[in-house]
């Protein structure tokens, strides 16, 4: 695992495994080799090595190590290890000094395990070696059954993985709500579904099932009410693991999470959970002193987690503290921030180090009557400060901007945490400006060179002269130069949105990019699909059930001068993808709109559209960021950034 001089982790308890990495994105071999649906095939395949008198392990793409950090080769009797390139030899894999599979004929092993998929040809390169009598096997015995299979002809394409986890309750009157869109359709697709399979609390399968998607951009809703009346199952409160079939263009299952009340307070929505387990998350807030705050523990893996293996500690704090507990394989636990960091308070903000046990993981915070749910973020270990970014103004102006709605001050207060999301980011020079709706800057808190154990809050108000006038704004973090140059351009905050009248709050967290200028750096300004820059808009925006009302808050930053205006087609569409009713808006270049789903269209229209609508929000013009979130009459409301396709 990697560390930095604020984290004392031990390196034994990380999985030895590649999940993602920022350059060749996911890692379809981890997804293979832990997917649900190959449990059955993962025991066999243990018990014929385990049985086997003497194993020789043939590993031509380095995936032996991998594999066994997520299957249990305790009981197999490893022979040696016997690699293709001359340059893995004498690695030390699985306790062996790598051989060249040339020695193999010698191993005397009475079974061969090539650790790799599609292994004919590498099977058949070494046949004349392979001991006499010996058996060979590979991991082509963990293939998942032909129908979950997108690619057949390349088993590791990432479309073959396209899958997710999302947390998925139903209990006391608590009910959840996954949304999204066959976006899919968009890039050809022809016949695609959803092979999905629900986690109780202790990792059991609750219900299997697959859902063929409609042709075209329809609408997918996954309701716990739905499911749990469908199987008839008792309250739930687990995962649900989404497996995209048939897909094309994207290899990440993304959706809409609601978590919602019938008849109670609390109302809280959040998005995709990031498909692939990393080594640190962090901006998880600390509680008030009225609240409690619980991270979801929702293991991803078909190995239990050790005791010990996801710890916490403070931002910048060296101690770490172990959670002691074990956490069965796919099982959900909570686990309560005070029983680790009892003196942790709001605006402290918290480090999980998860050793690729779990996916971006929720957490929960419980004030009185109300909760609402969030996320960290994944927390780099590959990055080092970019010296270049500080030298990009001519060319870049901004660069790198965080941009977040101020919600219109009358009826909500807002709030920004600056969060440090890499472990080399010892130290963060930033600036938060706030602009009206047409892009007027309104005010500047200029923080200086925040240390990382420091986490200063700042309320939005402080920007405004006069907060109650605005109808609304925007805030962007941007980089503070003259503060300091050790910079790399993953830069997070925290923003926290709570009613005036009511109390009910809301949160989310997300990172900066450059938007809407034509050059690029590296590999910004980011595209949806394919190379930058991504200077267009396809958002999702899912539709609250009457008579919860929608919000949208759309921001037009722009790292340079762009064009002065957008050109927005706020389209809505009924539950097939066909389009009921469109809205063309105008958002001044730097500025930002606020609008309502109730207020924007006509009620007529909303009946047209009827359940589990949906509105895609359309700009070939300019690349804009957004904000989604549901509102009820008694105060209550959600808030989250939008995702694109």
């Amino acid at each position: 695992m990697a560390q930095s001089p604020f984290q004392q982790v031990p390196d034994d308890m990380a999985l030895k495994i590649e999940t993602f990495s920022s350059l060749k994105g996911g890692n379809s071999f981890f997804k293979a080799v832990t997917h649900p649906e190959a449990a059955t095939q993962a025991a066999a395949l243990i018990r014929r090595l385990s049985e086997a008198r003497s194993v020789a392990i043939y590993d031509p793409l380095g995936f032996a190590t991998g594999f066994a950090a997520v299957r249990d080769l305790s009981a197999v009797r490893i022979a040696g290890v016997y690699v293709q390139a001359v340059t893995d030899l004498g690695q030390e894999r699985l306790g062996h000094a790598t051989k060249p599979v040339t020695a193999l004929a010698g191993s005397a092993a009475d079974l061969v395990f090539v650790t790799a998929f599609d292994a004919e040809r590498l099977t058949q390169q070494i046949a004349h070696l392979v001991p006499a009598g010996a058996e060979v096997v590979s991991l082509d015995e963990l293939r998942l059954e032909q129908s979950l299979i997108t690619n057949p002809r390349n088993y590791l394409d990432p479309l073959n993985f396209a899958t997710n986890f999302a947390f998925f309750r139903d209990r006391d009157g608590s009910h959840s709500r996954v949304v999204t869109a066959n976006y899919w359709s968009n890039y050809g697709a022809k016949e695609t579904a959803l092979a999905l399979t629900l986690f109780d609390a202790d990792g059991q399968v609750l219900a299997r099932w697959r859902e063929a998607l409609p042709p075209g951009q329809s609408a997918v809703v996954i309701d716990s009410r739905r499911v749990r009346a469908r199987f008839g199952l008792p309250a739930f409160e687990g995962q649900l693991f989404i497996h995209a079939v048939g897909g094309a263009g994207h290899d990440v299952v993304k959706y809409a999470l609601d978590t919602f009340e019938e008849d109670g307070p609390s109302l809280s929505c959040t998005h995709d959970a990031n498909a692939w387990p990393a080594d640190f998350y962090a901006g998880l807030p600390a509680p008030r002193a009225d609240e409690r705050v619980v991270l979801w523990v929702q293991n991803s893996l078909p190995i239990a987690i050790p005791p010990g293996g996801i710890a916490l500690n403070l931002m910048g704090d060296a101690h770490i503290v172990p959670f002691p507990e074990e956490v069965a394989p796919f099982a959900t636990v909570p686990l309560d921030v005070a029983s680790l960091l009892p003196e942790a308070r709001w605006p402290q903000q918290i480090e999980i180090a998860a050793g690729k046990y779990v996916v971006r993981p929720r957490y929960e915070v419980i004030r009185g009557p109300r909760t609402r749910i969030a996320h960290p973020n994944v927390e780099r270990t590959d990055l080092k400060p970019d010296p270049k970014i500080a030298e990009l103004g001519p060319w870049l102006g901004k660069g790198f901007i965080l941009p977040a709605p101020i919600l219109p001050p009358a009826q909500w207060s807002s709030l920004l945490l600056p969060t440090p999301m890499a472990l080399s980011q010892a130290a963060l020079p930033i600036q938060a400006t706030a602009y009206d709706p047409a892009g007027r800057a309104l005010g500047t808190k200029r923080f200086g060179r925040l240390a990382r154990r420091e986490s200063v809050e700042l309320a939005l108000d402080e920007l405004v002269a006069d907060a109650t006038a605005l109808p609304w704004g925007h805030v962007e973090l941007t980089y503070d130069f003259a503060a300091g140059t050790d910079v790399d351009g993953w830069l997070h905050a925290l923003f926290r949105y709570e009613n005036r009248a009511s109390g009910h709050a809301a949160e989310t967290s997300f990172g900066a990019h450059v938007f809407n200028t034509v050059l690029t750096y590296k590999d910004e300004p980011q595209s949806y699909a394919g190379r930058p820059p991504g200077l267009s808009t396809r958002l999702f925006l899912r539709l609250g059930a009457e008579p919860l009302d929608t919000l949208c808050h759309l921001v037009y930053p722009a790292s340079t001068p762009w064009h002065p205006l957008s050109e927005t087609d706020l389209t809505l569409l009924d539950a097939t993808g066909r389009e009921v009713a469109r809205r063309r808006v105008q958002i001044p270049c730097g500025g930002s709109l606020f609008w309502r789903y109730h207020e924007t269209f006509t009620a007529e229209e909303r009946a047209a559209a009827g359940t589990d609508a949906y509105i895609v929000v359309r700009d070939t013009t300019c690349r804009l960021f957004g904000y989604h979130g549901l509102a009820g009459t008694d105060g209550r409301f959600s808030l989250d950034h939008m995702f694109g396709f």
